[in-house]
């Protein structure tokens, strides 16, 4: 069989840990025997992260401008622990976050849904998508031990020189205080990408913060999204029969639990960070979720939504059987191949992503299926596989639907 060919390479960003091995896997079991891959390549994991001073992860994050779609593999974000245990010169911050500070943009998160695999929330019948802005917020933090007592405020110093102040809190002893930020640029974009894709999936839109107790920072948010949304979206909302509408967010929580999916929840940095993996975790597993990055520029960033696995890492590097589940990353590749291929006129390259995309969830409706989904399933006669196993089930199936020429 004639290799896929690629005109434009992706911008691959390697990870860390049980994801970095699994990485490869796939790469070299579900890509590179069909497509003659074409990446341009950085190393995020975190031995060359601490190498280059974390200059890696800001030269990955323009060469995704440069090329319109990345790839990325889970990451370490390094605590005190972390630090000890890989030597580090830093505790570097999250290169996710700092991919998205020069991307800006919204995440999109949204379960792989499977037959056989019931969400844990019975009255959800179809897949929640998380919108999460993925600038500022605490990603962009900017943090300090106050070591006795003392007075913590806010100064901001206008362009003139003019200064105004706030008082945060008089200290009788020893605290902790976090400032935070965002832009109006920023959540403007938010904003639009979050309306753009409702209008195109054809989904209600819920936008939920704390506009109560946070009265100008989250309130700016909602007063932002219900201007835009009255001036610029309204009628093309209503012309679909959807709906867009803000809420609290611990009312948001109820409702969803309530509701039977099928709808899109925007969030802030954070409360997006949390809710996706309550999301994800209720519809099965972490693993079966999917994450894309949408700059306003129209570049795109594919993930997987969890992390390097570093419990199934350590067991891997005792020489012990592992059953990690690989869906996500598998989609992050399929989705940042499918957007490679439709960018560039690649038809060919769109429908092998496609195609291993169903694929891969045929295996798990065969019943071939990671520890996780195993200890989840309806499905009879279950065969859990391990790591390695379950993407070699994955290129069996599709090299059966190939040659079947589906």
């Amino acid at each position: 069989m004639q290799k896929i060919s690629m005109a434009t390479p992706l911008v691959e960003l390697d990870g860390d840990e049980m994801t970095r091995i699994i990485w490869k896997m796939i790469k070299d079991k579900l890509l590179s025997p069909y497509i003659e891959l074409n990446t341009e390549y950085y190393d995020l994991g975190l031995p060359y992260r601490d190498e280059t001073d974390d200059k890696v992860t800001e030269e990955a994050a323009y060469a995704i401008m440069k090329y319109g779609v990345g790839v990325k593999c889970a990451t370490i974000t390094p605590n005190a622990q972390r630090v000890k245990e890989y030597g580090l010169k830093a505790m570097y911050p999250s290169p996710n976050a700092t991919l998205r500070a020069i991307l800006d943009g919204t995440v999109f998160r949204a379960p792989v849904t499977v037959n056989g695999i019931t969400p844990s929330v019975s009255t959800w019948k179809k897949p929640i998508t998380i919108a999460r802005h993925a600038y500022g917020d605490v990603y962009k933090s900017v943090e300090y031990r106050a070591k006795g007592p003392g007075k913590a405020e806010i100064v901001f110093t206008d362009e003139n020189g003019n200064e105004d102040r706030e008082t945060i809190h008089v200290f009788d002893g020893p605290g902790i205080i976090q400032g935070m930020h965002n832009t109006d640029k920023s959540i403007v974009s938010f904003a639009h990408a979050c309306f753009t894709y409702a209008l195109s999936t054809k989904q209600d839109i819920w936008f939920a913060t704390k506009d109560t107790i946070s009265k100008k920072y989250d309130h700016h948010f909602k007063d932002l999204f219900q201007d835009i949304y009255d001036n610029e979206y309204k009628s093309r909302f209503e012309s679909l029969g959807i709906e867009y509408f803000y809420t609290l967010i611990d009312d948001a929580v109820a409702r969803v639990i309530r509701s039977d999916g099928g709808f899109i929840w925007a969030c802030k940095n954070y409360d997006g960070d949390v809710m996706s993996d309550m999301v994800a975790t209720a519809f099965g597993s972490l693993a079966m979720m999917t994450s894309v990055l949408v700059s306003p520029q129209g570049v795109f960033e594919y993930e997987a939504a969890h992390g390097t696995v570093t419990r199934h890492y350590y067991r891997h590097l005792k020489g012990e059987e592992t059953s990690t589940n690989s869906v996500a990353t598998i989609f992050a590749w399929t989705g940042a191949l499918q957007k490679r291929g439709e960018l560039d006129g690649n038809k060919e390259l769109a429908n092998f992503a496609k195609l291993l995309e169903e694929a891969t969830i045929k295996t798990i409706e065969d019943g071939k299926m990671t520890k996780d989904l195993a200890l989840l399933s309806t499905l009879d006669n279950v065969k859990t596989v391990n790591t390695e196993n379950f993407i070699d089930e994955v290129a069996n199936t599709l090299n059966k639907l190939m040659a079947k020429g589906e």
